[in-house]
């Protein structure tokens, strides 16, 4: 027989046995909390007696799961992309449902997450896939949590620790741009069939995935060339983009829509083909790619770092993204150094991208003739980190600018695939 609860003197809280019980009404019916001590069933009390009078739910953390991985719309108007629910449920059912399966949803604390993030540590997994694993917990807790389920998201302030053989930052250049000499050995160790296909990433800075899902459809090569950015493929599936400011035109050089031209037959002017494909006409894939072409060529041209005792390639195709990207903050941040009236209409850029600390603009006054800039670029020694040269382009007709790109192109001894004009921003 169950002991008799006994009135303590505070109104609501009751002792039975060891323990001590809160009792409460919600919706008209009364609901029971039971507490290891006097001051946590006060500390409760004085929680429902704030408002917070909704009771604990029962829901366990598998049973909420199976039913949210299948409903779960995202956290924006786009909703969530059949791949990425597909990792989500990968990620939780890996790692989050064999330890919590059982839990009721509202006793997983922040406590509980720390220690899960340890464990997968020790089990040597990978930063990655514990950011794909916290960014799962979170919308689902997220959603729990507007669900009245729970009342506190346990994800949210609990960080990944680094893993315990993670490279320094001095040792690891993820993340960083490929200076100019290093692009050139990286091009030069590629083979040919392959060079263009890398040139083109580190010119127009799209995703591998954009590049791989780019149409014949979708490259423009007529008075303005440009890159129509709608697509891409993912996993071996095309669909929509990531964001929606991933929709985006990217103007071309004319030297690359020239090579472009020449790579497209006439009648896939306006076809759903890949602009880049295979020896064998099929769809490029991503891991073979990396493995087959990037990796090799990173590795004979000496772009490698050493973890557990291995030369291993830096280099990823998002390297060519933030190289790009690189050479454009570059560019606008000297831009703007320039005096208003001093400031030219354009930027003749000579040669890849460079990192931003290497990037350097000589105005060259009103007015210079393709022999003028040949002279001034016959003075650009290799090793120098000068390469953009500012010109007033202002009524400048287009074929001479042409003439401009072929006369930096010979001059340098290196086809800049990413040599732009740059209208004034």
């Amino acid at each position: 027989m169950a002991a008799k609860m006994k009135r303590t003197r505070t109104p609501g809280i009751y002792k039975r046995g060891g323990r001590y019980v809160v009792v409460w009404r919600h919706r008209g019916k009364q609901h029971k909390s039971f507490h290891r001590t006097y001051e946590e069933a006060r500390e409760a009390k004085g929680r429902r007696q704030a408002g917070d009078s909704r009771p604990a739910s029962k829901v366990r953390f598998s049973d909420y799961f199976d039913e949210w991985i299948e409903s779960y719309a995202g956290r924006t108007a786009r909703g969530l992309a059949d791949r990425s629910r597909d990792l989500y449920r990968r990620a939780i059912n890996d790692h989050a449902l064999r330890r919590w399966g059982g839990w009721r949803l509202s006793d997983i604390e922040p406590t509980d997450v720390r220690a899960l993030y340890a464990d997968l540590r020790v089990r040597e997994v990978s930063t990655s896939r514990l950011r794909l694993l916290r960014t799962a917990l979170s919308a689902l807790f997220t959603t729990a949590l507007e669900d009245g389920i729970v009342r506190m998201n346990p994800v949210t302030g609990v960080r990944i620790s680094p893993a315990a053989n993670a490279p320094s930052a001095d040792d690891e250049p993820v993340g960083r741009p490929l200076t100019r000499g290093e692009l050139a050995r990286l091009l030069a160790a590629l083979p040919a069939r392959w060079r263009l296909f890398f040139e083109f990433l580190t010119h127009t800075g799209l995703r591998i995935s954009e590049a791989i899902g780019l149409t014949w459809e979708h490259i423009e090569l007529g008075n303005r060339p440009r890159v129509l950015v709608r697509e891409q493929v993912y996993n071996g599936k095309r669909g929509r983009l990531k964001s929606r400011q991933g929709r985006r035109d990217i103007p071309l050089s004319s030297a690359m829509a020239e090579r472009l031209r020449a790579l497209r037959p006439e009648a896939d002017e306006s076809s759903r083909k890949p602009v880049f494909v295979t020896d064998a006409g099929t769809e490029l894939n991503r891991p073979n790619l990396a493995g087959r072409v990037l990796k090799p060529a990173a590795k004979a041209a000496g772009l490698t770092v050493e973890r557990d005792g291995k030369r291993v390639a830096w280099v990823s195709f998002h390297t060519f993204r933030h190289t790009c990207a690189s050479g454009m903050l570059g560019y606008r941040r000297r831009l703007k150094s320039f005096d208003r009236d001093e400031r030219p209409q354009g930027v003749l850029q000579l040669g890849p991208h460079l990192p931003v600390e290497g990037v350097q603009i000589r105005p060259l006054g009103s007015y210079l003739p393709p022999s003028g800039l040949k002279k001034e670029v016959g003075r650009i020694e290799p090793e120098r980190t000068v390469d953009l040269l500012a010109l007033d382009l202002e009524s400048r007709p287009r074929v001479e600018i042409k003439e401009l790109e072929e006369v930096a192109k010979e001059a340098l001894e290196f086809d800049p695939a990413a040599m732009r004009i740059f209208r004034r921003v």
